[in-house]
């Protein structure tokens, strides 16, 4: 069992004020695999503080962006030796499937590689000039709260940490309780490669814990990945004291399928899009709309599709889906199942749990079919391996029924023509759309509209996140002290 006792705060590995404890409970095997301490307002307090004093002092924030970026890059030197471990603890905390750790964990890195080389290249000041010259330069935003979710631990963590550190700030970090074993190899790396104290301060903790931190007066912005009710709360927070706000939340993202699709690629994104991660995706395609001159074919390539997932243990390298994450959220999915079918929809395959699989909180792959997009399975995020498929009848009402939702932060349309792709991408209300395939591009912005969030996660964007605009209105001749 995987044992931790301490946060890193202001530089140091601290025992916490708190008793409590977290269980980290395998959801393959049902075992507890690990434990952290579970932070009361006193640690977060502590982190917070710790990171204030360290911004107010400057050595970081001062340092030339270069600098900065040399210790990220030997942060990520460290990590490299211990990706396969990283990926054995992902796989035990959360279920993914080895084989696909196996390919993310690296991802991340690479991802931290992606901001430390963009932060390089960033210009921190730009002058305008009309009727006078102002200096427009960035400045970090300050004391950071980053919260990840236990969705995508290690490479979320990975993409909340190291723009805002590459940017001058200082960050209080704080991984999901169902996923908090991950967060302690990013923070010794960042301790080992000479982050200064009260940098980076990291804390494990229940939901308390992110209240207290999301709250706490000290903090210049928070940066949350999570669900809707929890950013909607976290929102309202921010907003009563100005606090800048990050929020990539849920989706219900709709992949439309066009009549001149060809099936079998649209399966290959679809697959991914629907179930990858069992469905555990904000940006999941969780609403196929397919045309109703074509609904049975597809109907029977998706059943197809998700029929061919092997579920099962993630540590067995033939297995390609895994478990939800805790038995709350196979709670969660099995009572959208009971609604879908209530509401008069129609399970094609799946739509419970695999009979071969006596341990564990599984669920089988699940097809829903004649649906309507008023049925709860369509109007709001079940987070799992569920997919609902809906007929229309023309263009305009698919992109309707896409429209028709709370949520806006993916979407895709399959065909072969791409005037007609380009028309359904721009019709669509979302913050990302891909044509033709799933794809998350961490060169270029992510990020939703409606309920699905506020700003931007990854690209170019995802690191000036963490910058403040300052203006400088300048006299004659100041302009030189911005060559």
């Amino acid at each position: 069992m995987i044992s931790h006792e301490s946060f890193l705060i202001d530089g140091e590995w601290v025992r916490p004020t708190s008793p409590g404890r977290i269980p980290v409970v395998s959801p393959s095997t049902e075992e507890v695999i690990g434990e952290a301490p579970d932070a009361g307002a006193e640690d977060v307090d502590a982190a917070v503080r710790a990171a204030r004093r360290s911004f107010t002092a400057g050595t970081w924030r001062r340092m030339s962006t270069g600098e900065r970026a040399d210790v990220l890059e030997g942060t990520l030197r460290l990590l490299e030796p211990k990706l396969a471990e990283i990926g054995r603890v992902v796989t035990s905390e959360m279920g993914l499937p080895s084989s696909i750790a196996g390919v993310q964990i690296p991802g991340a890195l690479e991802t931290g590689r992606y901001f430390v080389e963009l932060a390089r290249a960033e210009p921190l000041s730009e002058l305008r000039s009309g009727r006078t010259t102002a200096a427009v330069v960035k400045e970090p935003v300050g004391v950071v709260a980053s919260i990840a979710p236990w969705n995508g631990p290690f490479n979320m963590g990975v993409a909340k940490i190291f723009p805002a550190l590459a940017a001058g700030c200082s960050v209080v970090y704080k991984p999901a309780p169902e996923t908090p074993l991950d967060g302690y190899f990013i923070a010794e790396a960042l301790a080992g490669a000479g982050v200064p104290a009260g940098v980076f301060n990291f804390i494990t903790g229940d939901r308390d814990a992110g209240r207290a931190l999301v709250a706490h007066p000290e903090v210049d912005k928070v940066s949350f990945t999570g669900s809707t009710a929890a950013g909607r709360e976290i929102g309202q927070e921010c907003g009563r004291s100005f606090k800048r706000v990050q929020l990539e939340l849920g989706g219900k993202s709709a992949a439309i399928i066009l009549d001149d699709a060809d099936v079998a690629t649209s399966m290959q994104g679809i697959a991914v899009g629907s179930f990858f991660n069992t469905g555990q995706v904000c940006a999941s395609y969780s609403r196929i709309l397919v045309p109703r001159t074509r609904y049975d074919e597809v109907v029977e390539a998706l059943v197809a599709t998700a029929e061919s997932f092997v579920v099962g243990d993630p540590f067995d390298a033939a297995t390609t889906m895994g478990p939800l994450v805790s038995r709350r959220q196979r709670d969660r999915v099995e009572e959208y199942l009971a609604a879908g079918v209530a509401d008069g929809a129609k399970i094609l395959t799946g739509g419970g749990r695999p009979q071969h699989l006596d341990k564990g909180w599984f669920i089988a792959p699940t097809v829903f079919g004649s649906a309507e997009n008023s049925m709860r399975i369509c109007r709001e995020e079940i987070f799992g391996p569920v997919a609902a498929v809906l007929a229309y009848d023309t263009v305009e009402q698919a992109i309707a029924i896409a429209n028709d939702s709370d949520y806006g932060l993916h979407g895709a349309v399959f065909t072969t023509d791409e005037d007609k792709a380009l028309e359904v991408a721009r019709a669509v209300r979302t913050g990302t759309f891909s044509v033709n395939s799933f794809t998350y591009n961490i060169e270029a912005p992510f990020g939703g509209v409606k309920c699905s969030g506020i700003g931007r996660d990854t690209g170019h964007e995802g690191l000036t996140a963490y910058y403040e605009l300052k203006t400088i209105n300048l006299t004659p001749g100041m302009e030189r002290l911005f060559a």
